[in-house]
């Protein structure tokens, strides 16, 4: 699975340290300010027939849990997804992901897979003792293993799920409105201008150059 490589890569990922007002955070300033990551990697509906298309679907939904402390991955989430409106997958979408027919008719609507995604981290909220860092206000102490989503652009949660939820009329997780985006943390780093192939990124994950880090949320 992509998003299983992508997310090994991601322990060597660091935070800039962010200064206390006053007193400690009690956590080192080397340290990965996140204990835990969950890497979300969607794959949508597309299409290769020249006409302009808004209406992508999500068809795969995978998410992984990361140690950041030891770069193991502890939990694992994964459902196809049936498209409804546009329920036959193109040529160029199978090709291009992987996915087959069968799989995303054999999978559940959208609104099921959020809920069964749900109780996924409920369960480890409550096994792992996570909370999910929003902003400096959640780094008030050092006893609470903070947790945060990452993906590869703002796409995922940002527009995909985002956009999809809004047609359909489902109500998206409020936890799911905040995320890093790591492409963003490489462009910041490198001061690149271009990016790269989808292909290298498992090999510029392995750098461990990455620094600077920030949650961004879905605009209200």
């Amino acid at each position: 699975m992509a998003t299983k490589r992508l997310a090994r890569q991601l322990g060597f990922i660091r935070r800039k340290s962010i200064a206390p007002a006053s007193g400690s955070l009690g956590r080192s300033k080397s340290k990965q300010l996140f204990d835990y990551l969950i890497v979300i990697d969607f794959e949508s509906t597309c299409w290769n027939d020249g006409k302009r298309h808004q209406s992508q679907e999500i068809i795969e939904f995978p998410a992984v849990l990361l140690n950041t402390s030891n770069g193991e991955i502890e939990s694992e989430f994964h459902a196809y997804v049936q498209p409804q409106e546009h329920p036959i997958l193109s040529e160029f979408c199978m090709e291009l992901t992987g996915i087959k027919q069968d799989q995303v008719d054999e999978g559940v609507p959208l609104k099921i897979c959020l809920s069964q995604f749900c109780k996924w981290i409920h369960k480890i909220q409550q096994e792992k003792k996570i909370t999910f860092a929003t902003g400096i206000s959640d780094l008030s102490t050092s006893e609470v293993k903070l947790c945060a989503f990452v993906t590869w652009s703002d796409w995922d949660l940002g527009v995909c799920l985002e956009y999809e939820c809004k047609r359909k009329q489902l109500l998206k997780p409020v936890f799911l409105n905040s995320w890093i985006d790591l492409r963003v943390t490489y462009k910041e780093k490198t001061k690149r201008t271009k990016w790269c192939p989808a292909g290298s990124r498992n090999r510029i994950l392995g750098t461990r150059t990455f620094r600077p880090m920030e949650i961004k949320q879905t605009p209200k």
